[in-house]
């Protein structure tokens, strides 16, 4: 963009006489229909001028469409073209032309007056040039609300983040916030203007609901002059318990912790004692085959006697001994007395344990009577 003439006329004087200034006389090429309705549109760092289209009936040739600028302070007019402005608007078929600066150092310069014209072309047919009013960016422009708002919860308060609506150099404006708040359902407060990204709402009541707006206004660092903005979307966050509420919090969870651990365990040990008899065979392994009929069964054609017998070691199998031990003055009442030590054993084998007692008395009786 070129830079603007070093001579500033007064705003205001310059202001009004753009408006309902006629447009310059049409040369000899004119027989297009000038553009009307005329729009700048300023909105944040938003810059772009807008008019309706024109058309001839009797050629169907789509119509282009040629803008200028100029400065307040020049009597010149310069094409909206790449090498100035970044923008090339010297044949647009739309009819809008976006002068939107990307940086600080690009598109109009905030703090000048600007006018547009606009004309329209068809070939070698040339409209008249329909001129805009003059405007200036900081004093025209509509301030839209604060961006990236962001808040986080504390203890009895709210923490506000944000970010500025457009960025602004700090030599020409600066931005001014105030945030409108209250409780869900209460009366609406405001804070006192803050110049920072960082707000912080104070002196809230734990665990309530707070809902709050934005808005930014734009100041001038050189003049008495500022641009209120509009305010953010309604947002609601609830605030966080301090430290008896949580403390209150903990034992209340604990409680009931306790309780429901309970009333668990004693549903539990009242269905486990009420259908006992249904529950018990759960904790019992079932019962299992022997091996030896196991291996019987694997085998019918084995007598089952034999298949009991097959694993059986003949050290397993117990005897029955029996000591007789007679006195000669027992004799003589004939009942003798006896100790018997028996172990126990097989019960498969009784009458060799009493002929093994009959030899052990006959032996016994000779011994006497050798005596």
């Amino acid at each position: 963009m070129r830079p603007p003439p070093p001579t500033l006329l007064p705003p205001l004087l310059l202001m009004l006489s753009g408006f309902g200034a006629a447009a310059p006389p049409a040369d000899s090429l004119a027989q297009l229909p000038a553009p009307g309705n005329l729009k700048v549109h300023l909105y944040n760092a938003q810059q772009a001028l807008s008019w309706e289209p024109v058309s001839l009936d009797s050629d169907p040739r789509p119509v282009v469409y040629q803008v200028q600028y100029k400065y307040s302070t020049s009597s010149n007019w310069y094409d909206v073209n790449k090498e100035d402005s970044k923008v090339d608007c010297t044949n647009l078929t739309r009819t809008e032309c976006d002068f939107t600066a990307n940086s600080l150092s690009e598109g109009f310069p905030r703090r000048f007056n600007i006018s547009l014209r606009v004309r329209a072309k068809l070939g070698g047919l040339v409209s008249a040039w329909a001129t805009a009013p003059w405007f200036e960016h900081y004093r025209n422009a509509t301030i839209g609300p604060p961006e990236n708002i962001r808040v986080t919860p504390e203890e009895g308060s709210l923490i506000i983040r944000l970010s500025a609506p457009f960025d602004v150099p700090a030599t020409e404006a600066y931005f001014v916030y105030c945030v409108y708040y209250w409780e869900k359902a209460g009366a609406k407060q405001v804070t006192r203007p803050f110049r920072s990204n960082f707000i912080t709402l104070n002196d809230l009541k734990p665990l309530r609901v707070y809902c709050f707006q934005v808005k930014a206004e734009l100041f001038l660092t050189k003049e008495n002059i500022s641009r209120p903005g509009h305010l953010s979307n309604i947002s609601c966050c609830e605030t966080a318990a301090d430290a008896s509420v949580k403390l209150q919090q903990d034992f209340l969870a604990a409680g009931t912790t306790f309780l429901v651990l309970s009333v668990v365990v004693g549903s539990c040990l009242f269905l486990v004692l009420r259908y006992r008899g249904l529950v018990k065979p759960w904790f019992h392994s079932p019962p299992r085959v022997p091996p030896q009929i196991e291996e019987y069964l694997k085998d019918p054609a084995q007598p089952i006697l034999d298949a009991l017998d097959k694993d059986s070691s003949p050290k397993d199998d117990t005897w029955d001994s029996v000591s007789v031990v007679t006195f000669p003055e027992n004799e003589q009442e004939g009942s003798p007395q006896s100790t018997l030590n028996q172990s126990a054993g097989p019960s498969h084998q009784p009458t060799e344990g009493v002929l093994c007692a009959k030899e052990a008395a006959t032996c016994l009786s000779g011994l006497d009577g050798a005596t």
